[in-house]
């Protein structure tokens, strides 16, 4: 946040734009809850002895790894943030106009940042892989689906039309070529 603000003079957040009870303030709140579960209550029941879902992925190997596909997750979701400039921001305030963002990673899937946010929640949770970490991670996805769908896809057809419409039929939502829209007529 701190180098946005550098970089752009505006911290990108807009949370306060969700009216209480809307879709976007539902979706913060799912995915925050999930996030918190994830992040912080699934290692701490892990340290507390909770036993993982799967007894394989207690294996040391496979909980480093995950510890470095969450990692990955945290790098990439940064340079995803970078290549939006000062587009990017977290949340919709319907009265904001940005650049519609297609190129560098944004030319692969339309939702570059909430892909490898997921790859990291996906990461943390297989660090720590019990019911607590699964429960934050299915809160996470639950989120940041209803987040993309029922409020970022409405504002952006809204705010750029034509122009999102084709981008949005030729590029996948989340992962290359799934989730791209029916084009319009």
């Amino acid at each position: 946040m701190a180098v946005q603000r550098r970089r752009t003079g505006d911290s990108g957040f807009r949370f306060a734009a969700a009216a209480r009870g809307t879709r976007q303030w539902w979706a913060n709140r799912i995915s925050g809850a999930g996030s918190l579960l994830v992040g912080v209550a699934a290692p701490v029941a892990d340290l507390l002895g909770l036993d993982p879902v799967v007894s394989p992925l207690s294996s040391p190997a496979l909980r480093t790894a995950a510890a470095v596909v969450a990692a990955s997750g945290i790098f990439c979701t940064y340079a995803a943030q970078l290549a939006m400039g000062t587009a990017w921001r977290i949340g919709v305030d319907p009265t904001e106009r940005t650049e519609l963002v297609t190129s560098g990673p944004f030319a692969f899937v339309r939702n570059p940042i909430f892909t490898t946010a997921l790859i990291t929640f996906t990461g943390l949770a297989l660090a720590s892989p019990n019911l607590v970490a699964l429960a934050g991670l299915v809160l996470v996805y639950a989120g940041i689906q209803m987040q993309v769908r029922a409020v970022e896809e409405p504002h952006l057809l809204a705010t750029h039309g034509r122009a999102y419409a084709d981008y949005a039929a030729r590029v996948g939502r989340f992962v290359p070529g799934i989730g791209r829209l029916r084009p319009t007529s």
